[in-house]
């Protein structure tokens, strides 16, 4: 199975670059993003972006924190184009499962993304609200995961195991650290796995030989030990 690689960035030049790769099939974004790429007002930012971004996948997040607000909020972006992922957060600030939202949207046909997932509970949750013909991403945070020393490894697993029948739904390997985690997301059998630009690149690089990692490197530190005039 292959396993579609999505870019992680809210940056208009980016999101123009990697819209025309073949390597990368859709991308998300988040309000952390679009403020970092330096957005005043989303809807404008975000129609931005979609005037280029016109058919591959993209999901634009609600950043309302009551149920009603994030339904409201949810019927806006929605309207915003086709090929529009909406993000639900799978819990709001106060910690409160999403799943009124989550159900009525989904009932309404939307296609989501429910994002900031980290357990195997919370996944059920998510498949028992969700219209299991409505295209639906469930987005493990797995880099943020590893970073506080937990393995998302048996999560991804489990979330795969239990939407394995369910063909509208896919699991995404979200808040990637590393290019080696597109080979795991991949042989663990992630639909999609979402990285940043710095990430992507790197993939570009995969197949080199041990030989070629060793030189590559030795030669870079000796073009950067001659270009600072280093001496002992």
């Amino acid at each position: 199975m292959k396993t579609k690689i999505f870019c992680d960035s809210a940056d208009f030049k980016t999101i123009k670059q990697f819209n025309n790769s073949p390597l990368v099939q859709g991308f998300t974004t988040n309000p952390s993003l679009m403020k970092l790429s330096g957005a005043k007002n989303y809807k404008t930012y975000s129609l931005k972006i979609l005037k280029v971004c016109k058919k591959k996948p993209i999901s634009l997040e609600v950043f309302g924190d009551t149920f009603n607000e994030m339904l409201r909020q949810a019927m806006i972006i929605n309207s915003w184009g086709n090929n529009v992922y909406v993000k639900i957060p799978v819990v709001n600030s106060k910690g409160l499962y999403c799943g009124k939202v989550i159900k009525i949207l989904s009932q309404r046909g939307l296609k989501l993304n429910i994002t900031a997932v980290y357990t195997v509970n919370q996944v059920r949750k998510i498949i028992k609200s969700i219209n299991k013909n409505s295209k639906t991403i469930i987005s493990i945070f797995s880099g943020r995961m590893s970073d506080v020393g937990k393995d998302p490894v048996p999560i991804i697993k489990e979330s795969i195991k239990l939407t394995k029948n369910m063909k509208k739904v896919e699991i995404l390997w979200a808040s990637t650290r590393e290019a080696y985690n597109y080979l795991q997301a991949k042989n663990y059998g992630c639909q999609i796995i979402t990285m940043p630009p710095s990430i992507i690149k790197k993939i570009s690089k995969f197949g080199k030989t041990h030989r070629e990692l060793t030189l590559d490197t030795v030669k870079k530190f000796l073009k950067d030990s001659k270009d600072s005039n280093f001496k002992i």
